[in-house]
């Protein structure tokens, strides 16, 4: 597992046909195929061993794509009473399925077909690979006879997602599946979660054995620390009680891992500011008063302002990557570094740290604020007045402002929308321009309210995780905000939605340009503007009524709101196209190379 904790990938042919249940002489099956002998059970197929043991494994939905390799899985899908989210593109599939994990927080499955089919999901896999996202992806692959002779439709999908995967498996043995499904799930949702691929041969769908439930996992190369050594977090409580100006740091894995309740009670007893990763938005309510927002190159000025100058940064379930840091030797440069992770890799790749502390957010923030149930509390308050009076400061003369023109502002949008909204729906974003302004003015309160592709930076993920994060959540509003260029990477899977009758919703910041390059463009290549001109692009009013949804457009401030209002309520998916101020840019700036405390405000 590249740069994680396991280090194991799938095996190869020989190697997956050694289990015990494999031996013995074959007898006749229910259709004269033949089944080896092994353990007494009911003799099944692969494919029906494979829904089986979704089943097991608690899932309710695959999002997929059929084709030649997986069509015994198919049949036996169709049967299964499982639901099944029939994507327009393998990519939109794993996107939805990633979206699904984040708002369900379970593991999302995706079921494809071979060749291109698996390939196609790659770019999803290393999205949700980055952002420690569990899924399960189901490839087919041809006849195990037939595996590296080029047939049609073949590719090695084990080893192109090798370096994308937390761990991937090719399976060679029927009797092997059950197992290996099992580890699947185990694997992809343990830990630091990510993705796990398994690559399902034809042949080895159409067998049969004799089935048996396999044993919970047991992989002895694989066992993440879950709680932390307590001499770290003793030094942890002893720097929080001796800092005078401390500052938490938020990331996605305090999402993943639950920690949000503990992160508030660890916050509001000490008095501690909260600067928050992209991923890690809605760990802490982004509305109250100890809430600094986002933390980098488009973050406020006062967490970066509130980085350079605390003496102690803990972060919590962060990469500390390095769109967050800047500059690396001058980030949190006055401060004393606690990170906390379960990713001993993680910790000490990026930044120096004072002190790590290897175990789960949750338990470990628990096991802090045990700790700090022992000790007296009652001045902390008064401690803490001089260094939040200083970010009080940063926060009045630099807050996120822009000023409204004639021309609608795509901030003023996002305002607006979570104005109407009253906060409180689940939003997707693409990425660019519309992502970082969804970030800044939506204020999210809850984890797994803000879903995005953070450490890939996918353009066209956001319409097809609305449609996994509406299957997981009916009754929620969910809501894309997305950009003219993102949205049409993945435009078609509004049929996805249509044909399953979910009420997403599409707010598009149509700036008429591939927005965050031509910004860059603009500020440091002399404003040559090179091939980010959309200058043929749909009318997205009719092909929303193309694909059978709703469009709206509004090209007026006053028209903003009676958009979003008619938007929001009508039933069905929504279409709304916002025609935004053409070079608009997202501030504050950090430059490239630049230490976070050098924006650019204006």
């Amino acid at each position: 597992m590249p740069n994680r904790v396991l280090n194991f990938k799938g095996k190869g042919p020989k190697e997956n046909s050694k289990g015990a249940a494999s031996q013995g002489a074959p007898e006749a099956g229910q259709d004269g195929q033949a089944v080896k002998k092994g353990t007494a059970g009911p003799v099944m197929t692969g494919a029906q061993i494979l829904m089986r043991m979704l089943k097991e494994e608690g899932v309710d939905t695959v999002f997929g794509y059929p084709g030649g390799a997986v069509l015994d899985i198919y049949d036996e899908l169709f049967r299964s009473g499982l639901r099944h989210v029939l994507a327009r593109h393998e990519q939109g599939a794993v996107h939805a399925a990633d979206g699904y994990a984040r708002a369900a927080h379970k593991t999302g499955v995706c079921l494809v077909t071979s060749g291109p089919g698996a390939t196609n999901t790659v770019t999803g896999v290393a999205s949700a690979y980055a952002d420690s996202i569990p899924l399960v992806v189901f490839t087919g692959q041809v006849p195990t006879r037939l595996i590296g002779n080029d047939a049609f439709q073949e590719v090695d999908i084990v080893g192109i997602t090798r370096p994308c995967t937390k761990h991937n498996y090719l399976v060679s043995d029927v009797e092997d599946l059950g197992r290996i499904i099992r580890e699947a799930f185990h694997i992809a949702r343990s830990g630091r979660p990510g993705p796990v691929l398994v690559d399902l041969p034809k042949d080895v769908m159409a067998a049969q054995c004799r089935f048996k439930m396999p044993p919970d996992p047991k992989l002895r190369t694989y066992n993440p620390t879950y709680e932390p050594n307590m001499r770290q977090v003793a030094k942890v409580v002893q720097l929080l009680l001796a800092s005078e100006r401390p500052l938490l740091f938020s990331g996605g894995g305090v999402v993943l891992s639950g920690a949000s309740e503990e992160l508030r009670k660890l916050a509001r007893r000490l008095h501690i500011p909260v600067t928050m990763s992209l991923m890690g938005l809605g760990t802490y309510p982004g509305t109250d008063p100890l809430s600094l927002g986002m933390l980098g190159m488009h973050g406020t000025c006062r967490a970066n302002m509130s980085t350079a100058h605390c003496d102690l940064l803990v972060g919590v379930g962060v990469r500390f990557d390095d769109r967050v840091t800047g500059r690396t030797e001058t980030f949190a440069s006055q401060a004393k570094i606690v990170h906390i992770d379960i990713d001993p890799t993680s910790i000490r790749k990026n930044v120096p740290v004072h002190t790590p502390v290897v175990g789960d957010c949750r338990i470990t923030l628990e096991r802090v604020n045990e700790l700090l149930d022992k000790e007296d509390l009652s001045g902390v308050g008064e401690k803490r007045q001089g260094w939040l009076s200083e970010i009080e400061e940063w926060r009045r003369g630099n807050a996120l402002a822009y000023e409204q023109a004639e021309t609608i502002k795509p901030q003023y949008v996002v305002q607006r929308l979570h104005a109407l909204t009253n906060g409180e729906a689940i939003i997707t974003t693409e990425v660019g321009q519309n992502q970082m302004w969804a970030a800044q003015y939506y204020h999210i309160d809850k984890p797994n309210q803000f879903i995005t592709s953070g450490g890939l930076g996918v353009m066209g993920f956001g319409l097809p995780a609305a449609i996994g994060a509406q299957v997981a959540r009916p009754g929620k509003l969910v809501v894309d905000v997305a950009g003219d260029g993102s949205i049409q990477m993945n435009i078609q899977e509004l049929a996805t939605a249509v044909q399953e009758g979910l009420p997403v919703k599409v707010c598009i910041l149509n700036n008429g340009y591939l927005g965050m390059v031509r910004q860059w463009q603009q500020l440091f290549y002399d404003k040559r503007y090179s091939q980010t001109r959309m200058e043929v692009a749909p009318d997205f009013v009719k092909l929303a009524e193309a694909y059978g949804a709703t469009g709206f457009r509004a090209t007026r401030v006053e028209e903003v709101d009676r958009v979003l209002k008619k938007g929001l309520e009508t039933p069905g998916p929504v279409i709304m196209d916002f025609v935004v101020d053409r070079e608009e840019c997202v501030y504050p700036m950090v430059p490239a190379g630049k230490s976070i405390t050098e924006m650019l405000l204006v």
